[in-house]
């Protein structure tokens, strides 16, 4: 393989910073690999990060963990697992505006929810708003662009899920204070997102050039841990148009809280998968009874 193509979830963010520093500081060529970053605007969104790991475009995708729960319980099942897992905990929340007085997630009954479609985020977000005390009638709307420039302040629509070390970051840059519910303060154990994902066939067929891969990953992203600037500068050149006035130094101080350490970086904790899928389950947004070992890979030393 040698030659790993990396399909991103959104164009270049600190999400992704440490993809660009082990390209920069030549961690993937150190292990003998080289590594292609294909960013979603390339093909205008059209196929999913996780859709090009299936359709053998990419051999890694960054994508929600629930698009590998996804597809394998699909009708026509694609092996996919986990591999790694960017953050230790979940940095992201749904969003309202302030100045909407929609404070609280029971008051998003009857409004409106701009969605990415994913399999299960509305059963989610109808769940948080059961949760806190709602029905859970939410109007959902399936836009082609979800930032919050394009959904909340052209007033178009009430709520979305964001991160928060980015557009949470770029909001309060341009004074757009917004209300913020996070998942697991609402009952739901929302595991972990974005993971790493690849193809188990492939996986097993190329397992040294994953491992490398993974490893030169991990210095990156540690080596953006410590060097914040290093990291911001990196990104910055391949920052979407629309976001290039973002505090790209605070984003990543931010993100860098998460990313864990030399002993646990990258790791998805057997519990807490386990706990994330009982849930699905037990809300009736997955009929499948999955486990841990069903798709995650943790056969890596890293």
């Amino acid at each position: 393989m040698k030659k790993v193509k990396l399909a991103l979830d959104w164009t270049a963010n600190t999400n992704h910073s440490g993809f660009y520093v082990a390209r920069e500081q030549g961690f993937y060529g150190n292990l003998g690999i080289t590594v292609e970053i294909q960013t979603p605007d390339e093909d205008n969104y059209q196929v999913t990060p996780a859709k090009k790991v299936e359709l053998g475009l990419a051999d890694v995708a960054i994508c929600p963990f629930e698009s590998i729960v996804s597809y394998n319980t699909k009708k026509e099942k694609f092996n996919a697992l986990a591999i790694a897992s960017i953050y230790r905990e979940d940095i992201s929340a749904i969003v309202t505006l302030k100045e909407s007085g929609l404070d609280s997630p029971k008051q998003l009954d009857g409004k409106s929810y701009a969605s990415y479609q994913a399999r299960y985020e509305d059963g989610i977000v109808a769940q948080m708003v059961k949760n806190d005390g709602g029905e859970g009638n939410l109007k959902l709307a399936y836009p082609d662009k979800l930032g919050i420039w394009e959904t909340l302040l052209t007033k178009k629509y009430d709520a979305t899920w964001i991160f928060m070390n980015w557009e949470g970051i770029h909001a309060k840059a341009k004074g757009v204070a917004l209300n913020t519910f996070k998942l697991s303060d609402y009952g739901i154990p929302y595991s972990y997102s974005p993971v790493l994902m690849a193809g188990k066939e492939r996986l097993m067929q190329n397992l040294d050039d994953y491992k490398s891969f993974l490893e030169a990953t991990k210095q990156g992203f540690l080596y953006a841990k410590e060097n914040p600037q290093y990291a911001a500068d990196c990104i910055a050149p391949f920052v979407a148009k629309s976001d290039r006035d973002i505090d790209l130094l605070e984003s990543q101080r931010f993100s860098n809280r998460f990313y864990g350490d030399e002993q646990n970086w990258g790791q998805l904790e057997e519990a807490n998968v386990n706990q994330f899928l009982a849930w699905l389950h037990q809300h009736g947004l997955e009929g499948s009874r999955l486990r841990y070992s069903d798709l995650v890979y943790n056969g890596f030393s890293l």
